[in-house]
């Protein structure tokens, strides 16, 4: 009877307290271990996720403006020729309800009639005072560039395909007249073709936190206010603007638009604007409480730094973002037509 009572107490005894103690220590260790891998792959997760998005962000902004800004100034057969009102530029187009006009004499969507020359590029950064007019107010970010473009979209139109809403241009190598698409007979002159017209304005605005590349488009019925939303995360666009001096038609020295002269916008004394070069400072959406940015960013001449924001000092979300800055040159085929 002893021995089966014995037996009996062993086949049914349960862990030790110091046992249990040391399972549960044991199991702490691995929980602590998968918790930490987990938390370090989704870290990575989270970090790659966003330079990726960062990478895309950046390349196509720069894809955006670089399309517009290589074929600036191009107006078909009458490139590189100054266009003068009433002498070989007219205008019948209606009058726009809202226009843009950049700084200098001659800087409306439209060439006017004074001894000035029609800027079909002009840009500036914003800081206190901005000096395009727009009658819908354009309101970029703080430090950050602005800059327009003019030009001819191609490919040529027929008669039947012009859109009501967009001005065009009917050109010959001699002269260049505006008109409205709505128009019920475009003009037709001997030996001439039929271009769209745009007119656009590129510029950094924040919208609920998320700092935005947009641009203003010209048609018809909204002038220069219709604003489009491009890429999320453009937090700077800087340019610099690249001149010819000697005649080799490329550029000697780049240089920031607030060292631009009149005289150089207006392509005076062999001063030819021959390229761009064209940054962008790229910033996750998300924040990232677990990340301090401590890098200083530099956009050409610029310098931007990565945990205090230029424009609010007080912002302490601001270095909990990740950055990028992209670049490219973009060279100004049409202006170096000008001189040849």
């Amino acid at each position: 009877m002893k021995h089966m009572m014995n037996k009996f107490s062993i086949k049914h005894r349960g862990m030790s307290l110091v046992e249990l103690m040391i399972a549960m220590l044991v199991g702490l260790f691995l929980t602590a271990g998968l918790f930490t891998m987990f938390n370090m792959s989704s870290s990575n997760v989270t970090t790659t996720g966003q330079f990726n998005q960062l990478q895309e962000n950046g390349r196509i902004a720069l894809a955006i403006m670089e399309r517009d800004i290589s074929q600036l100034g191009f107006f078909a057969d009458i490139t590189g020729t100054e266009l003068i009102v009433n002498v070989n530029s007219s205008n019948s187009a209606t009058v726009l309800t809202s226009d843009c006009v950049g700084e200098g004499v001659n800087n409306a969507t439209f060439p006017q009639d004074v001894p000035a020359h029609f800027r079909r590029l002009w840009g500036n950064e914003y800081t206190n005072a901005l000096t395009m007019v727009c009658k819908a107010p354009l309101t970029p970010d703080s430090k950050t560039d602005i800059i327009q473009v003019k030009r001819l979209v191609g490919p040529s139109v027929l008669a039947a395909q012009l859109e009501a809403n967009s001005y065009y241009a009917s050109v010959t190598a001699n002269e260049i007249e505006f008109f409205n698409g709505s128009v019920a007979t475009p003009p037709v002159k001997l030996n001439s073709r039929m271009w769209k017209y745009q007119h656009r304005v590129y510029f950094v605005e924040t919208d609920s936190g998320i700092p935005v590349l947009k641009r203003r488009s010209l048609n018809i019925s909204g002038g220069m206010s219709n604003e489009e939303q491009l890429v999320e995360g453009i937090e700077n666009i800087h340019f610099l603007y690249g001149f010819d001096n000697d005649g080799d038609s490329t550029p000697d020295t780049f240089i920031p638009a607030k060292n631009v002269s009149t005289f150089m916008w207006d392509n005076q004394g062999f001063q030819r604007l021959v390229a761009l070069r064209m940054y962008v400072l790229v910033r996750s959406i998300q924040i990232d409480r677990s990340y301090e940015n401590d890098v200083t960013y530099t956009l050409g001449d610029k310098e931007i730094s990565g945990s205090v924001n230029p424009n609010k000092s007080n912002d302490t979300d601001y270095k909990h973002y990740r950055r990028k800055v992209l670049s490219t040159t973009v060279v100004l085929e049409n202006p170096v037509l000008i001189r040849n």
